[in-house]
């Protein structure tokens, strides 16, 4: 095996990519998306009341269980939630920041930012800042966008509305930085993947039928042993992992045997791994890495 130096875990620049100690970073997150989405924004929701109750599920029976395990493994982990949802199922969604998890924006109904007007998704923004204030006395700092995709300037107007991270874009394996012009170094982006997003293995559902010709649910061992993979690989080489879960899917009964086998493997390597909030690691990345973030950037 390939011995790693700790010049391994150094940027161009020199800089420590994790605290001393920390051979890599590991941001479990959640996104708490309930029933809306697309159904809720075509309307298509009110004569569906079965994808409704599937949707509901999530925050209603799926969410107090995960936290459970979470408490379990003395893990904290970022809960992405459309504000409808904090609106409807407000005890649950207390308890993630009663809990020390953090909490972050995730659209009101799910909507897709790249088909929004910028001043469609400042009113978003606003309205979804007012409700966790009123509802759950926070004030997110952090952000990922319901449809996997935004406009050209929603990095910026997240900057400029006192966003400080994202967890949206795909472009490293690292933190890095959006440019903005109103700041010295910029939105920090936390990378993900659509293959560490459950419902590519363990999604299922009929009329709207989903997965799209793969009517099927992936053997749980298997999808146990490929997410240990992929978070043992980045921890070897000494990256930053996060996950795009899903309460509804993944937190089902006999699939928290997948989830515990993902944390213990976490667990094993001990304080090897900053296993931490989105929040905690583009606090970091700011504080090690902003003086460089023109040197950093990413397009």
């Amino acid at each position: 095996m390939t011995m790693l130096h700790q010049s391994d875990f150094l940027t161009s620049q020199g800089n420590a990519l994790w605290p001393t100690g920390r051979q890599s970073a590991v941001a479990l997150a959640f996104d708490v998306d309930g029933p809306t989405g697309d159904a809720m924004l075509d309307g298509s929701l009110l004569t569906n009341p079965r994808y409704f109750t599937q949707g509901a599920y999530g925050p209603w029976r799926a969410l107090p269980r995960l936290l459970d395990l979470l408490s379990r493994y003395d893990l904290k982990a970022t809960f992405f939630v459309p504000t409808w949802v904090v609106l409807h199922w407000s005890d649950n969604c207390e308890r993630i920041v009663r809990e020390g998890h953090e909490i972050a924006y995730h659209g009101h109904r799910h909507e897709l930012f790249f088909e929004c007007s910028l001043r469609q998704q400042l009113d978003i923004m606003e309205r979804s800042r007012s409700i966790f204030k009123e509802r759950l006395g926070v004030t997110p700092i952090g952000f990922r966008t319901p449809s996997g995709d935004w406009s050209p300037a929603t990095a910026e107007l997240l900057y400029d509305f006192g966003v400080i991270y994202s967890s949206s874009m795909r472009g490293d394996d690292r933190p890095y930085f959006h440019p903005a012009a109103s700041s010295p170094h910029g939105l920090v982006e936390i990378p993900g993947r659509w293959d560490v997003d459950d419902y590519a293995t363990l999604a299922y559902t009929e009329e709207p039928d989903f997965p799209i010709g793969l009517d099927r649910i992936a053997d749980y061992r298997i999808v146990m042993r490929n997410w240990c993979a992929e978070f043992e690989g980045y921890h070897r080489v000494g990256l930053c992992w996060t996950t795009i879960f899903h309460p509804k899917v993944c937190a089902k009964p006999g699939r928290l045997s997948i989830l515990e086998g993902l944390f213990l493997a976490i667990r094993r390597h001990g304080d090897a791994v900053w296993a931490t909030r989105c929040g905690d690691i583009a606090q970091w990345w700011i504080e090690q890495h902003g003086p460089n973030a023109n040197l950093e950037a990413r397009p």
